[in-house]
């Protein structure tokens, strides 16, 4: 399976109204068959679609493991998988290249791109950022930036809520957009918005999916695609690149960035994901008695070292940055993706995508991972490549341990000045080669925030009245799963 790489750039659809080219890269397959779906296809009680013997097949030529098959005229609107036969089974799977798919994920969808474009596109896609270090990032959840029922949003939860104005509080206090507009800053953070599985896109929010009504969406199943649970109708694949590409536009017209949070370390699933069933064996670490390793603390890791991987998460981020016109990007558990390859995705997107585009991400782990840990992209590993990492560093010293019942400075314990103003500096005499490399934070989505952090380091639990869980104390540290009321 190693001895066919491809170099091109036309994995998966290339679509035009004559005609419409499919590429899918499977070395290892026996056979593979193109399925033209006219409909989505029909969904059970729990959101998916089981059967998939509507579809007109084409038999697939192959070509140094690369299958292909060209179709004429318009296909925008209809659907498709790939028949792909192994060995000793057979799966219908979604294009791991998909642009567009139907609700939940269940089929690719082929859409004409051009169509799906806001007004005044080409003049709001880029937004010429401010040098990095002069960046101010807030994090947000697309869900929750606007999902508040008192302030009124048309599109409560949606990538529209981002285009609405003129909204403010009983007290007159903007909200949405015009609020961050109001705080200054320079670039919003959102929380995974490529297609996950964890939430079903056709169920109302109340009834939730496998007993899950909510999900920060760190759980990848398409990766080139926006998720469908922020968009206004799912079931149309044409909505969620529409609105996903709006969003942007009015962030720009406002002068905020876009940076992504990009989850390339693992997916949903491993067999239920967008590569095992297709190249099996070549996409996850395995570790020595065959089992998946799972360094990500999600049930497996994906294999970056590999070089069809490495282009997949190349291919990824350029198209991301082309298409919709993102800003940057945030990687999680960076420490699973080898520093070679995040190295290449500075240099790559740099030189073929934009000089400005903004990288960074967490240099660790979730644990037991099998790769190298010379490899690792952890703390220190970024010097001179072109990214930057989170500085845990000034973060522990002014707030203490994530988790831990400890304080720091801003609980008034003495001794992490020094610590401080070197994080002020950039850490340019302990980790980074420049103030560039680091990124200077207090707390994000993980673990308790600064104000919980304080009410734990006074033992104010109760009585500012945090949720009453069982608080797991272990080597001094709290359940983080607690909250707030």
């Amino acid at each position: 399976m190693y001895t066919y790489c491809y170099t091109g750039n036309d994995l998966g659809l290339t679509y035009s109204e004559e005609k419409s080219i499919f590429k899918v890269w499977a070395p290892t397959a026996v056979k593979v068959t193109l399925v033209l779906f006219e409909t989505e296809g029909k969904y059970d009680e729990e959101g998916y679609v089981r059967d998939h013997s509507d579809g007109l097949e084409y038999e697939m030529a192959v070509n140094e493991g690369i299958w292909s098959a060209t179709l004429e005229g318009n296909l925008d609107g209809k659907f498709y998988l790939y028949k792909v036969e192994l060995e000793n089974e057979t799966n219908y799977k979604p294009d791991p290249y998909s642009i567009a798919v139907t609700a939940n994920g269940q089929r690719s969808a082929i859409v004409n791109l051009a169509k799906t474009n806001p007004e005044n596109w080409t003049q709001l896609k880029y937004l010429k950022s401010k040098p990095v270090t002069h960046s101010v990032i807030m994090e947000l959840h697309v869900r929750d930036f606007s999902i508040d029922e008192t302030q009124k949003f048309k599109y409560p939860g949606k990538y529209l809520a981002f285009t609405e104005t003129g909204l403010k509080t009983e007290k007159g206090t903007p909200v949405g957009i015009d609020s961050l507009e109001e705080l200054g800053i320079t670039h919003v953070q959102l929380q995974p918005v490529y297609d996950y599985g964890c939430l079903n896109e056709i169920w109302p929010e109340t009834e939730g999916f496998n007993g899950r009504t909510y999900n920060w969406g760190y759980d990848p199943a398409n990766f080139n695609v926006p998720e469908g649970y922020y968009a206004t109708n799912p079931h149309d694949p044409y909505s969620r690149i529409k609105e996903f590409k709006e969003m942007v536009a009015s962030l720009h017209k406002h002068n905020i960035g876009v940076i992504m949070d990009v989850v390339y370390n693992h997916t949903y699933s491993a067999n239920k994901g967008p590569f095992e069933k297709i190249v099996p064996g070549y996409y996850y670490r395995k570790k020595e008695d065959g089992s998946f390793a799972a360094g990500s603390g999600c049930g497996n890791e994906i294999a970056t070292e590999r070089p069809m991987v490495k282009k997949y998460i190349i291919d990824s981020l350029k198209y991301w940055a082309t298409e919709y016109g993102i800003d940057g990007f945030r990687f999680d558990l960076m420490g699973l993706l080898d520093v070679d390859l995040m190295t290449d995705i500075a240099t790559t997107l740099r030189k073929e995508v934009r000089e400005d585009i903004i990288l960074y991400g967490e240099p660790w782990q979730a644990g037991g991972s099998v790769l190298d840990p010379a490899k690792q992209t952890t703390k220190g590993s970024q010097k001179n490549r072109g990214f930057g990492v989170f500085n845990d560093n000034v973060r522990d010293s002014i707030k203490g341990s994530t988790r831990g019942y400890d304080g720091a400075f801003v609980s008034g314990v003495e001794g992490f000045e020094d610590a401080i103003a070197e994080g002020v500096i950039g850490s340019i005499h302990s980790f980074t080669a420049a103030p560039t490399e680091s990124v200077n934070y207090i707390d994000a989505h993980d673990d308790l925030n600064l104000w919980d952090k304080v009410i734990y380091s006074y033992n104010m639990v109760k009585e500012e009245g945090f949720l009453d869980y069982d608080i797991v104390k272990e080597d001094g540290y709290a359940d983080f799963d607690s909250i707030i009321a």
